[in-house]
């Protein structure tokens, strides 16, 4: 493992450890979609099928336990505990359509056609579009908390040092190659383009989170 590939999950788990602190510090799940958390738990479960069949390592393993309890916790406290927070009406993305590309995507173009790798590309395609519904949530809002935004960032940073670390990667080892981690991964960053910018020059800056009206 190099350390970009390290720093990207460390701040993979900042993010949720930042999630998991909000929702029980506030007592609420205001401005959290529920849609895009699902969708991380579905992510997470077609994608750690293996932990039942191989064994990477006590690292790789641990991490994949921690990344599934830690997305069914947040389901959990989202339809539990904190229901009557969760907004409904602004969290209204359409995620049918993106789980039925991500379907399809897995089908057409799987990193190989067995049935895990199959579940495989479809959580990383998928996993490149679940933040989709926080997004849009939060620009029918035009605003979010500090801590919902530090969340996101987090979220958004995690994927653009794995493609720093798929970079390293390509020139230091032999025939590494990996199209459908790369597509996805790049196309998931694109899309936190425009949080980026605002995050950088407002809430780095100490401002609130506001989008441009």
């Amino acid at each position: 493992m190099n350390i970009f590939r390290l720093f990207a999950d460390l701040l993979h788990l900042g993010s949720i450890f930042i999630l998991i602190a909000r929702l029980n510090q506030t007592k609420s799940c205001s401005g959290i979609s529920l849609k895009t958390q699902g969708l991380y738990l579905l992510v997470f479960i077609t994608r750690y099928l293996d932990l039942f069949f191989s064994f990477v390592s006590v690292y790789n393993t641990l991490m994949k336990i921690f990344f599934l309890a830690s997305a069914g916790y947040i389901v959990y406290l989202m339809t539990g505990p904190l229901k009557p927070t969760y907004e409904k009406a602004l969290d209204a993305f359409r995620v049918e359509f993106i789980v039925g590309g991500a379907i399809i995507f897995a089908l057409l173009f799987p990193h190989k056609y067995t049935v895990l790798e199959v579940l495989w590309s479809f959580s990383i395609y998928l996993e490149a579009v679940a933040i989709l519904p926080q997004l849009f949530q939060m620009t029918r809002t035009g605003e979010a908390d500090n801590i919902t935004s530090h969340y996101v960032f987090a979220l958004g940073g995690y994927r653009a040092l794995y493609i720093v670390n798929w970079i390293y990667r390509y020139y230091t080892e032999d025939d590494y190659s990996d199209y459908v981690a790369w597509v996805s991964g790049v196309v998931q960053t694109v899309l936190y383009a425009d949080f980026f910018y605002i995050y950088f020059t407002r809430v780095m800056k100490g401002k609130a989170f506001k989008l441009p009206v």
